[in-house]
């Protein structure tokens, strides 16, 4: 829940400092990508650290689904209540999408190689 809420309130924050990476071309889709994906891997990690059978339906939406849609709100409140000081980006959107999706992947694998009790 705390890596969730902080994805929230960096999205919704209205600026950020000037660094260095400011000028490398797609660097903040990069950081969307692994903000997303190590936050769903987390999401992953617990998931199956506490059960024993997986519930498909259940990972489909909180794993995979809500991620994305949360995403798409953020970027949407980001255009329209932000007052100027941040704007929506369908990329963003997309990378986000990205890194759920790849924190899927990695989750599945998580599943399936993990030690069986």
């Amino acid at each position: 829940m705390v890596c969730i809420a902080m994805i929230w309130i960096l999205s919704l924050v209205p600026f950020f400092p000037e660094t260095p990476l400011d000028n490398v071309e797609f660097a903040d889709k990069w950081v969307h990508i692994l903000m997303y994906g190590c936050t769903f891997i987390v999401v992953w990690i617990e998931y199956t650290s506490k059960h024993k059978q997986a519930d498909y339906e259940k990972l489909f939406f909180w794993a995979w689904l809500a991620p994305i849609v949360m995403s798409g709100v953020l970027e949407l409140l980001q255009e329209y209540c932000t007052f100027g000081h941040r704007s929506g980006d369908w990329l963003d959107l997309a990378a986000n999408a990205t890194g759920v999706t790849s924190a899927v992947v990695i989750g599945a694998l998580i599943w399936y190689f993990r030690p069986k009790k």
